[in-house]
């Protein structure tokens, strides 16, 4: 079971590190030539699809991107995977300094966690991970066969559930904290990497000030320990319940840390991004 979910932390850093290899501090024009340069974005372009709200001094953030935004191979994954990591990401708004993003209502919050929940590379992830159990064998109970692939993978869809309604939506709720990733955008990579990290830890209010982020750790813990009445094989103790959460916590690192360098991602394959404008012209877009 250990190996299992180092194979799963592991594979969430490998797609990290897909977007570490582009140079994240660099600006994205560098592999295109001189006048696909000229005719390239800011860096951060999504800024000026930020809207400002008529009823509060707030930004709103910029839509999702559609699947339509992209017209390349694979089409509907890469949408998918995109639409995956945008739900919960925003620009930061530091570039303002009389203003700030309009935060989350308890209905928004909720809204969130539902779609987060049923997105297709969700439960794409949960099949696979149900895969590699059922390939191990672990929680034997479980048994062999279509069916006890199908319990592996309802067990593990109650879990993440479980794990995902406190860390977005409940304890957010709670803390008045804000389940988003606000995206740096700016910056060497170091900074951008440490901010992308350093996101478990530290994570904006509602009132827009930074403090501990306690909805990351506790809904880590709380559903590290609930999901122990999904897997009746599971090991039980101290032990087995801090590896749980500390493996949620390194996962939804992982996918931090691909948020903060999608942009660069996306404009060298000219994958779907707020703001990524394709140098052949509108009907490209």
């Amino acid at each position: 079971m250990h190996s299992i979910r180092r194979l799963r932390a592991l594979l969430v850093l490998l797609l990290a590190a897909g977007c570490l290899a582009v140079p994240a501090g660099a600006q994205p024009e560098t592999d295109a030539d001189e006048n696909s340069a000229a005719s390239e974005p800011p860096p951060a372009p999504m800024n000026e699809e930020a809207r400002q709200n008529v009823n509060a001094p707030c930004l709103e953030p910029p839509p999702l991107v559609r699947m339509e935004d992209y017209q390349g191979p694979m089409q509907k994954f890469v949408g998918f995977l995109a639409r995956k990591l945008e739900r919960r990401a925003v620009h930061s708004p530091q570039y303002r300094a009389d203003t700030m993003l309009c935060s989350l209502e308890v209905k928004d919050k909720l809204r969130l966690f539902a779609g987060d929940t049923f997105d297709t590379i969700s439960l794409l992830g949960i099949a696979y991970n149900s895969a590699l159990d059922h390939a191990a064998n672990a929680d034997p109970t479980f048994g062999q066969g279509a069916t006890g692939y199908g319990r592996r993978f309802g067990a593990n869809f109650a879990s993440r559930t479980s794990t995902r309604f406190f860390t977005e939506f409940a304890y957010p709720t709670l803390f008045r904290e804000d389940p988003r990733y606000y995206r740096l955008a700016r910056g060497n990579f170091p900074q951008r990497l440490l901010h992308a990290v350093g996101h478990t830890v530290i994570t904006h209010r509602d009132s827009g000030r930074h403090a501990f982020n306690f909805s990351e750790w506790m809904g880590a813990a709380t559903g590290s320990v609930i999901s122990n009445a999904y897997h009746p094989g599971n090991e039980r103790g101290f032990g087995p319940a801090a590896r749980g959460a500390a493996f949620t916590i390194l996962t939804d690192m992982g996918f931090d840390v691909l948020r903060e360098f999608w942009p660069e991602v996306a404009r060298k394959f000219h994958m779907p991004f707020r703001g990524v404008r394709d140098s052949a012209g509108p009907s490209a877009r």
